[in-house]
């Protein structure tokens, strides 16, 4: 479980359930407040009009991967580059005392399906231009599913506020269309901005991060199947592992370098 996730929503939650109970004179927690701070036909306004909207500009399939797509953001990426790397050394070390044939054997004990296509692409002896076209291919595909999936939440994002604007209108068409009762006009202004309330949280507290984490893991697994399609087109191409490992070192940041560095140090 990615615990800076879990932890990050967990404390929104809090912090503004703190700033709603809490009170300064004197200090002290007023749990009281919070009913006045939900109200069903506000949520069915905001929430129900926002994913509505979306599910109106996607395919029932696309909707409900969008949704299941939340639970993305709880799990751990693997983004352990330097472990790519290293298989890659292995692999091309393989390839250099016993030849391409013999990666065939290696490429079946693979987790990532990704890698083990690249090796099975080499040991076919298919053209290299054409290995790298496949792979890119494909990984094309992957961005292009995956950023699906971003704009399913960053379209959360827009039309949340939006959709509470909306109940906010609607709020205030029924206080005004009655100012009879003055004493009425406080609480139905506070309904109506209920909503407003509403749409921001979830673009806010939901949208926002969801969208971001997964852009910033797409970005990760984009990274480390270019750094797999570099290193077994180098393999194929018959170069010298330690010329292998620099090139694909360049991929990592300083401090990672040095961290792998020192790993293989150790070893």
């Amino acid at each position: 479980m990615d615990i800076a996730s879990i932890i990050g929503l967990i404390l929104c939650g809090v912090l503004v359930i703190f700033g709603i109970v809490f009170e300064q004179n004197p200090i002290a927690v007023n749990f009281t407040k919070l009913p006045s701070f939900f109200d069903i036909p506000s949520i069915l306004i905001t929430i129900g009009g926002t994913f509505m909207c979306v599910l109106a500009s996607n395919t029932v399939k696309d909707f409900v991967n969008g949704l299941k797509s939340f639970l993305l953001v709880l799990k751990v990426p693997k983004a352990d580059v330097g472990s790519i790397i290293r298989q890659i050394i292995d692999l091309s070390n393989i390839a250099r005392k016993e030849g391409l044939l013999a990666l065939e054997e290696s490429a079946n004990s693979l987790e990532d399906e990704f890698m083990k296509k690249g090796i099975l692409l080499i040991v076919d002896g298919t053209d290299p231009e054409l290995v790298r076209n496949i792979l890119e291919t494909e990984l094309m595909n992957i961005d292009a599913r995956h950023k699906k999936l971003i704009a399913f939440w960053k379209n959360v994002g827009a039309m949340g506020p939006a959709w509470g604007m909306i109940g906010t209108l609607i709020g205030l068409i029924n206080m005004l269309r009655d100012l009879s009762d003055p004493d009425s006009i406080g609480p139905n202004m506070a309904v109506a901005l209920i909503t407003t309330l509403y749409g921001s949280m979830l673009a806010n507290w939901v949208s926002a991060p969801v969208s971001t984490k997964l852009a910033t893991n797409n970005e990760i697994e984009i990274m480390m199947k270019e750094v797999m399609i570099e290193g077994l087109l180098s393999i194929q191409a018959g170069e010298n592992p330690r010329v292998i490992e620099e090139k694909l070192k360049s991929f990592l940041s300083p401090t990672d370098r040095s961290k792998m560095e020192g790993e293989a140090g150790e070893s």
